[in-house]
């Protein structure tokens, strides 16, 4: 039985070791051709292992490995043992040789000389490997690793520790590469962010809606029956006025938001409503709910 929940356990596994492993060779491949190539290190221990391949000529890859053993191992201890472990250690390993294994099949100097595509594209393509690693529950140990174990100590947000280290480093390679090269760094830095962000969480493919109003079952009538949307209300009270109100939610896609918008508008002209991002929605389905309340007796 052991033997066959083990095996069980390796299959269920087996897609996020393939998310680990297409991310951090993406990642290794991006290092070569764009970040590299153009002296650009934005922070971290990426960043970190470029400024000490251009002073010492150390391969990149083995470098990043050599800074990222205690990372790992302070990531070990204070963000989750072996849960934390295997993973992470998986996506350094693959990352960290590949950089160096894929660098002999590469274009030593890059694919451009634009130091700019060179910031663009490297955020960008970093950022998906990153994202990938992500969602399979993964990290690539660097500065996120030791931020957060930073966090935990000092209590300091966790924000202002990124900025401290990945910022002291894209600084240290402003002096060393010039200030130009440094506020590239600083764009491959932030579009990396946001690259990683979209991948992990998705687009914003729905909107949330908060409608305040002193006519919900007009209106919830219209967002069930003309819209097919199920919807949510619970009881409010204005801190101001003292009065009661009604808080209506539901989810809407971007096509029906206009639309939803402007029938509760004319239903209760001075309903409040409130449009918020989301990335996903699930449950909740809207015929289980009309089943519900058939069954309930009359």
């Amino acid at each position: 039985m052991r033997r066959l929940a083990s095996r069980v356990d390796w299959k269920a596994g087996l897609p996020d070791f393939a998310l680990l492993t297409a991310g951090a060779a993406l990642m290794a491949v991006n290092l070569n051709l764009f970040l590299a190539p153009a002296d650009i290190a934005p922070g971290g221990v990426t960043g970190a292992a470029i400024l000490i391949n251009h002073f010492t000529q150390w391969p990149i890859g083995l470098t990043m490995l050599v800074l990222n053993v205690p990372l790992v191992l302070l990531g070990f201890l204070y963000l989750g043992r072996f849960h934390f472990l295997t993973r992470t250690l998986y996506a350094v390993l693959v990352y960290n040789l590949g950089a160096d294994l894929v660098a002999h099949w590469l274009p030593a100097g890059g694919i451009t000389h634009d130091v700019l595509l060179n910031a663009l594209f490297g955020g960008i393509v970093a950022g998906i490997g990153t994202g990938l690693v992500y969602r399979a529950g993964g990290t690539t140990a660097g500065s996120g690793t030791l931020s957060r174990v930073m966090q935990i100590k000092t209590g300091i947000p966790i924000s202002q520790l990124y900025i401290l280290v990945d910022g002291g480093i894209i600084l240290v390679a402003g002096l060393v590469f010039g200030w130009e090269k440094g506020l590239y760094a600083f764009i491959a830095l932030f579009v990396w962010g946001l690259a990683a962000d979209y991948v992990q969480e998705g687009p914003s493919v729905i909107r949330t809606m908060f409608i305040i109003t002193d006519s919900p079952k007009e209106i919830a009538e219209v967002i069930l029956n003309n819209f097919r949307l199920g919807v949510t209300a619970w009881p409010a009270q204005g801190m101001f006025t003292e009065n009661q109100h009604t808080i209506l939610f539901c989810t809407v896609s971007r096509p029906q938001e206009r639309a939803l918008r402007t029938a509760v508008t004319k239903l209760d002209p001075d309903a409040f409503i409130v449009t918020g991002h989301g990335h996903q929605a699930s449950g909740g389905v809207l015929g289980a709910a009309r089943r519900d309340r058939e069954k309930q007796p009359s």
